[in-house]
């Protein structure tokens, strides 16, 4: 259903308390998600969670309706996320640089499994989950948020560079080294699920 037949902008920024509460129970799961993925820790993603939709509220006056409310809820989210990590890290920046972009995108895995005699179910696994989830943590941020955003949350290209701020050019290299770097980890582990397979 399109979010324009479900929420009503103009009622949000007359400060309609049921229709935020209508935002917020349409866009809660997937913001929560978000943060989840992005942090691994469900304590700090309650706290992007509220942080999101508190800041949402706050500005929902400068929303000027040039992306969808789902979008700009994420791009929030994402801000909040990557402020959290700063704290808790080093300096992390999802800033268009063509430093990490252009120059750093070569990258080779070490190793590639044919996964071809698994069955479909292998990969439906409860640990095969979790080990796709651990890999997907191991992630530099900045090829996380993309990947997370566009292969788990399923937003298009365009939708990923509104709202993380990047080029589609940036948003393309840094997913492909996503896959790579996932694929490469994720390579060790189903290696020894074809071993035992075979075996």
């Amino acid at each position: 259903m399109d979010e324009a037949s479900v929420i009503s902008l103009e009622a949000l920024k007359q400060g309609d308390r049921q229709e935020f509460a209508r935002l917020v129970d349409l866009y809660a799961g997937q913001v929560y998600r978000l943060a989840l993925k992005m942090l691994n820790d469900p304590l700090d993603a309650e706290d992007v969670l509220q942080n999101t939709f508190l800041k949402a509220l706050q500005s929902i006056d400068t929303f000027e309706g040039r992306s969808s409310l789902s979008t700009w809820l994420y791009r929030i989210a994402a801000n909040e996320a990557l402020m959290l990590l700063r704290r808790q890290r080093s300096e992390v920046s999802l800033g268009d640089s063509s430093s990490d972009d252009d120059h750093d995108d070569e990258y080779t895995p070490r190793e590639f499994t044919d996964w071809c005699c698994l069955p479909e179910e292998e990969f439906l696994t409860a640990e095969s989950r979790q080990a796709l989830d651990d890999a997907i943590q191991k992630l530099p941020e900045k090829l996380r948020i993309v990947f997370v955003l566009r292969d788990i949350e399923g937003l298009s290209i365009e939708e990923t560079s509104r709202v993380l701020g990047l080029s589609e050019a940036a948003v393309k290299t840094r997913l492909l080294r996503a896959r790579l770097h996932l694929r490469n980890t994720l390579s060790f582990y189903f290696r020894e699920r074809v071993a035992e397979r075979k075996s």
